[in-house]
């Protein structure tokens, strides 16, 4: 079964007496992008934080981001050192560029200052890092389901159509003695136009009509695109990143819809052939959401 590259999860807990919220966004890109947000408390472990997004994500572009909040005010500590630190020097730069400094509007600019609030715990907690990986490990499993989800619908689509591609062959097939006898008539009145009858030779015309009829055989063609098509069915319901492997084949299908079409020399196989390349594009357009 296919998944998609699109997906998003989102979880929150109260871990050591903070608001932890996980949120995973991802979007189909053809090489693996991540962009990690993060609080500074947590800067020392965006590696392994990455590190499992690569291992579980497999792909995609992901836009994951983690916050931190205090659950409970009480446990919040503020710097008095730092804070009257910033107060004194914000006073002088305002005085200075003849300003009248309002406190209450000093005291807000502090407290957006860096490390004015901390936790009065502020040494590394390995329990604590254990319950935040295992709420990432939640998120990441809450957007595998909805990207095998999404691969249900994307799987139906691309599936439809690559049988659409199948059902068509024997369309081809209908018009092959007609355009086989199209050839014989073609060369008949070109070898008329140039030729007396009587200077017509047989043998050297079904010679060359043999000539023609294996320069546009098209059998092995259509035995190649059935086994492809085939081939990308089976591809689908392995339980492995197929993405990648889904457009090789499709490539090769497309190769083989081409000389079809090169070959064909019949209006009617024309248009089967353009028939196949429309829904072979739509596969194409689900595959770059693939995983």
């Amino acid at each position: 079964m296919i998944k998609s590259m699109t997906g998003y999860g989102k979880k929150t807990a109260v871990i050591n007496n903070k608001k932890i919220s996980v949120e995973i966004k991802s979007l189909n890109s053809k090489n693996m992008n991540l962009q990690i947000k993060l609080p500074e408390s947590l800067n020392n472990k965006e590696l392994h934080i990455r590190n499992i997004l690569i291992k579980e994500l497999k792909g995609g572009k992901i836009n994951f981001t983690l916050t931190s909040e205090h659950a409970n005010p009480a446990h919040i500590n503020l710097d008095d050192e730092k804070i009257n630190a910033y107060y004194k020097k914000l006073s002088e730069i305002a005085v200075k560029n003849g300003l009248v400094p309002e406190l209450q509007n000093i005291f807000q600019a502090i407290l957006k200052m860096p490390d004015i609030i901390k936790n009065e715990d502020e040494e590394e907690n390995p329990e604590e890092w254990t319950d935040i990986k295992n709420l990432i490990l939640e998120t990441i499993n809450e957007i595998t389901k909805f990207r095998m989800q999404e691969g249900k619908a994307l799987e139906a689509d691309i599936s439809e159509n690559i049988k659409a591609i199948e059902k068509l062959i024997p369309e081809i097939e209908k018009y092959e003695d007609r355009r086989i006898q199209t050839v014989k008539d073609r060369l008949k009145n070109k070898l008329n136009e140039f030729l007396e009858p009587s200077k017509q030779n047989e043998d050297r015309f079904e010679q060359e009509i043999i000539y023609f009829l294996d320069k546009f055989d098209i059998n092995e063609e259509k035995i190649r695109l059935k086994n492809h098509c085939k081939y990308f069915l089976e591809t689908m319901q392995k339980n492995e990143t197929v993405g990648n492997k889904l457009g090789f084949i499709a490539q090769e299908i497309g190769r083989e819809i081409n000389t079809l079409g090169s070959k064909a020399n019949h209006a009617e196989i024309q248009k089967t052939v353009v028939n196949m390349k429309n829904h072979l594009n739509k596969v194409k357009e689900q595959i770059l959401n693939v995983l």
